[in-house]
């Protein structure tokens, strides 16, 4: 019996399809109908569409999604994602699925070591993550990383992404001021604190499959953001976890980031919110202790 082979058509379906899961768990978690609406519009655009998302993504790159009607910028990077390495972190983590160690040995010459290693160092959990760590400098601190390797896994996200060329000296730029960011983190602990949150039941450190994660989706501007607990092995060891706030964001025209919220330890900024790796910024930091 002759062996059935997938249509080029199928990364349409399959793509469509997982643009609409996260639309209904966006919805289902309380997130901004207008996001939950560009989701579904892009969803309906790939199904539609009388090409391949495949095939423009090999002939033209993250460009050729981006001009696909209802799609822009933010989602075509989570199409390119989804046909670069058959997942897509952001609706892994909206099942509470995600699993970044896993996602970074995609890359060449990223073993499971390794990559459990960058992980637990820098706490980004999406290639994009990856990418701005690359260019920021912080990949070079990972111990068994260096600069050699920093270049090698920056080329390997470059063409895994196929993102435009261009230079990415200001990485940090395309960011909300620290102010909002640390105004997204409030919200959070206070809505959590108040069990005013959906909750969901993350894989990782959770063998009872218990639903004990708070997740906030809100909008400030033409920011959007989800904020989460850290759920990192790192966090559980020094029992951070319901102190360590990940925000991801993205604006239309930008792909998604993360920081990390944390309270500070030591220094002048002791007991005072602060964002990993935006510390200097002279922004006045928020307290640890949420006001009843």
């Amino acid at each position: 019996m002759a062996q059935e082979t997938a249509s080029p058509y199928d990364d349409n379906l399959r793509v469509a399809a997982w643009l609409r899961q996260a639309a209904e768990l966006l919805q289902a978690q309380g997130a901004n109908a207008f996001r939950v609406g560009a989701y579904r519009r892009a969803a309906d655009s790939v199904e539609r569409h009388p090409r391949s998302v495949g095939e423009i993504f090999g002939d033209e790159g993250r460009v050729g999604l981006d001009a696909l009607p209802g799609v822009g910028a933010s989602i075509a990077g989570a199409i390119a994602e989804m046909l670069s390495t058959g997942r897509w972190a952001q609706l892994e983590r909206l099942k509470g699925e995600v699993d970044p160690a896993r996602l970074f040995r995609t890359l060449p010459g990223v073993g499971p070591a390794l990559a459990t290693r960058i992980h637990e160092a820098l706490g980004v959990e999406t290639l994009e993550g990856l990418e701005a760590a690359c260019y920021d400098g912080r990949l070079d601190g990972v111990p068994g990383v260096g600069t050699r390797r920093t270049h090698a896994i920056r080329a390997a996200l470059g063409e895994l992404l196929q993102r435009p060329r261009r230079a990415r000296s200001d990485a940090t730029s395309a960011e909300p001021p620290v102010a909002m960011l640390l105004d997204v983190d409030r919200e959070y602990r206070a809505k959590s604190a108040a069990g005013q949150l959906p909750t969901i039941a993350p894989r990782r450190f959770n063998p009872a499959g218990t639903a004990w994660l708070p997740i906030l989706h809100t909008r400030r501007g033409d920011w959007h953001f989800t904020a989460l607990y850290s759920n990192t092995a790192r966090a559980h060891d020094l029992d951070r976890t319901q102190d360590w706030v990940v925000l991801y964001f993205y604006s239309s025209d930008d792909p998604e980031r993360q920081r990390t919220v944390v309270t500070e330890q030591r220094g002048p900024r002791a007991g005072r919110r602060v964002v990993r790796g935006r510390e200097e910024e002279g922004q006045a930091s928020l307290p640890r202790a949420i006001p009843a």
